[in-house]
């Protein structure tokens, strides 16, 4: 493979994961922290939802972190503000509790460090709609650090999301270099694989796969991070 920088995903791809589990635990461990300070939990667990829509459809303007918040903001009014320490508290602290519904591959840091010492530049190409401590936490889950990594996407540092064109240019762009340099290696058909239509080569990890679509996935690279280094000798 003529590349220079292999992309992860990070949920279900380096930290095993079931999504819809992940969420649910995800939600009601923040619904019951916010609901002491005044948030009824469905309302608000729907209007993170309209958020995380609003950042789905972000067009570069202003970062995910801006246009989230602003959903809130609508919502709530401007006094909702006043609650994002308690949100960065609530990663911090009772957000552990969602580490125990994921799993856990010894071969995602093995992997990434293979990978490295091979001479390949590596990134996190993860979905950005958490802030960077939340993000942080399950790269830190996965067996990993932050600084493991040349570039991490975060809902603070980008304005856009998976899977429009735009977010996988814009990672190329913060790195120098063209999609056709890049592989991308994910779980997620429809969020992954989409880098294909760039140029970019792309690996598909199998344990957690996601196929919301039903798409072919013959023509793929596939299997397990241990395939992976496999196919890149490392």
């Amino acid at each position: 493979m003529d590349i220079k920088v292999v992309l992860f995903d990070l949920d279900g791809t380096l930290l095993p994961m079931d999504q819809e589990v992940f969420v649910k635990t995800y939600f009601g461990l923040l619904a019951k922290r916010m609901a002491q300070f005044g948030y009824e939990p469905e309302k608000l667990i729907k209007t993170i939802w309209q958020g995380t829509k609003a950042m789905m459809k972000n067009d570069g303007s202003r970062l995910n972190e801006e246009v989230f918040w602003n959903v809130l903001v609508s919502v709530y009014g401007k006094e909702c503000l006043d609650s994002q320490p308690v949100f960065d508290e609530f990663y911090h602290n009772e957000f552990i509790g969602v580490k125990d519904i994921c799993g856990f591959n010894p071969l995602a840091n093995e992997a990434v460090e293979r990978i490295k010492q091979a001479g390949y530049r590596v990134a996190l190409a993860t979905q950005p709609i958490f802030p960077r401590i939340a993000t942080e936490n399950r790269v830190e889950w996965a067996g990993l650090q932050m600084s493991d990594f040349e570039l991490v996407t975060t809902y603070e540092n980008i304005g856009f999301t998976k899977p429009v064109p735009e977010y996988y240019m814009e990672v190329c762009s913060r790195l120098g270099v063209t999609p056709s340099e890049c592989l991308m290696v994910g779980n997620d058909v429809d969020d992954d694989m989409v880098t294909e239509q760039l140029g970019m080569q792309t690996f598909l990890v199998t344990d957690c796969l996601i196929n919301n679509s039903g798409k072919d996935i013959s023509r793929y690279p596939k299997g397990t991070l241990s395939d992976l280094m496999k196919i890149l000798n490392v």
